[in-house]
């Protein structure tokens, strides 16, 4: 899933690096996933039990149960293709755009599917800290017309349907693999505004899903998820994925046999080489964590095995999120690089009077403020400041008036900046807390 990265070639580089393993019926770390293998296949993660771990594997790019042309000229409801806002909380350039795509609806069922779309978003946002932070996206609902209602291979694999991305179940002979036609999906997503991540829901109450990376070459945004419409589980494989691109986290799980961490320290924050007293002594990784209560039970500390691998490599709790689904919770270091990942991404902070222009004291300046919910891990503070000195009177004020703020008169030109900063507790890193703060200056005439 591609994201926009707002900041160095250095960011970029890390979201690379924490797009891990993608072929071979388990691939190695080692082997960077690639968009579209000479061979015709891409990389995928499943998860074979509902409740379990997860694996990866290889499937085809392309699906034998995609119709060749819309159905949308049989159509008894909304159009093929038509995009409908689920949230719209900002411009495109300051939010996190997420697209969900429909499959195996039929036209009389597009009121099914968003009904569905809506659904699984509020289910995604249920869980911190997507709930916290749900204000930084963007979500479009596009409208998929198929042929036929449901899904192949369910409930059997004998059983086909023609549909729009062709979602079929027993991908690669997997039952709970849930594969689609990648270049369908994309003539779909490319009708929404802005597409940072793609989420297909299949008309289905069985249970499966995937998650594709390495397709940004090819298709624009890095990943998309597959998950069934009608089963509460598959949800947490949407929020697993998303994980990976937003977060950069890596899998917290490991495979038997895999032996020892082959690699250098890996660049993604939920995975280290380093014990805890290393850890602590370097003041690195999850070092600010250590020892602290942890929302997915027990404390921080570095519990062995990870990335794939069993030994040598540490991952920071028992169980998560990211190393099986019998939990939606991430721990504490995979929160804050959640957080991080969105601040990377979106702004919380949008100027209404534009800063490119130079303004006059008794002009008024206003901005806007992405609508992070109070109570909850969100705690953004807004503050305006006078050539680099705060003016400690406009606190949380969205609209000032420079002469008000302390602006002199004159023929010297004075700068105003806005700028918010997340407080959360849920962040320790100086790095990170950077991160989350976005900042609009204006030139005012004296």
């Amino acid at each position: 899933m591609h994201i926009r990265v707002r900041g160095t070639a250095a960011a970029t580089a890390l979201a690379l690096a924490a797009l891990l393993p993608a072929t071979g019926t388990v691939a190695a770390a080692a082997d960077a996933p690639t968009a579209r293998q000479e061979s015709g296949r891409v990389g995928v993660e499943y998860f074979p039990d509902p409740r379990g771990e997860g694996a990866r594997t290889d499937v085809p790019a392309t699906s034998p149960h995609a119709q060749s042309a819309p159905a949308s000229r049989q159509r008894t409801g909304p159009g093929d293709g038509e995009v409908v806002p689920i949230a719209e909380t900002g411009s495109t350039a300051d939010r996190l755009d997420v697209t969900i795509i429909g499959d195996g609806y039929t036209a009389a069922q597009q009121e099914d599917f968003l009904a569905d779309a809506r659904a699984k978003w509020n289910a995604v946002t249920d869980i911190e800290p997507y709930k916290s932070y749900e204000g930084l996206f963007n979500v479009w609902a596009v409208q998929a017309v198929s042929q036929d209602s449901g899904v192949t291979g369910d409930p059997t694999q004998d059983v086909t349907r023609n549909t729009a991305l062709g979602s079929y179940f027993y991908c690669d002979e997997i039952e709970r693999l849930i594969c689609v036609d990648l270049d369908k999906t994309k003539s779909y997503a490319d009708r929404a505004p802005a597409t940072d991540l793609v989420i297909v829901v299949s008309n289905s109450t069985k249970y499966g899903g995937a998650g594709y990376s390495g397709l940004a070459g090819d298709y624009g945004y890095d990943g998309v998820s597959t998950l069934s419409s009608d089963n509460a589980q598959s949800t947490l494989i949407a929020a697993h994925e998303m994980a990976h691109s937003i977060g950069l986290l890596a899998d917290e799980y490991q495979y038997d046999g895999y032996g020892a961490h082959p690699g250098d320290e890996p660049a993604a924050a939920n995975v280290s080489k380093l014990t805890a007293d290393r850890m602590a002594a370097q003041g690195t990784k999850w070092a600010d964590w250590l020892g602290e209560t942890d929302p997915s039970g027990g404390v921080v500390d570095t519990f062995e095995g990870g990335d794939y691998y069993e030994y040598g490599i540490y991952r920071p709790t028992a169980n998560s999120i990211m190393r099986s689904l019998n939990t939606d919770q991430f721990n504490l270091p995979g929160r804050e690089a959640m957080i991080a990942g969105f601040y990377r991404s979106a702004n919380a902070l949008t100027p209404l009077a534009d800063p490119a222009t130079r303004t006059s004291r008794f002009a008024r300046l206003s901005v806007s403020l992405a609508t992070l919910p109070t109570g909850t891990l969100a705690r953004p503070q807004l503050r305006w400041y006078v050539d680099g000195r705060e003016a400690k009177q406009a606190r949380g004020r969205t609209s000032i008036v420079p002469a008000a703020l302390g602006v002199p008169s004159g023929r010297r030109a004075h700068t105003v900046t806005a700028k918010v900063v997340d407080m959360t507790v849920a962040v320790r890193s100086a790095e990170v807390r950077g991160i989350t703060s976005n900042s609009v200056t204006w030139t005012v005439k004296g």
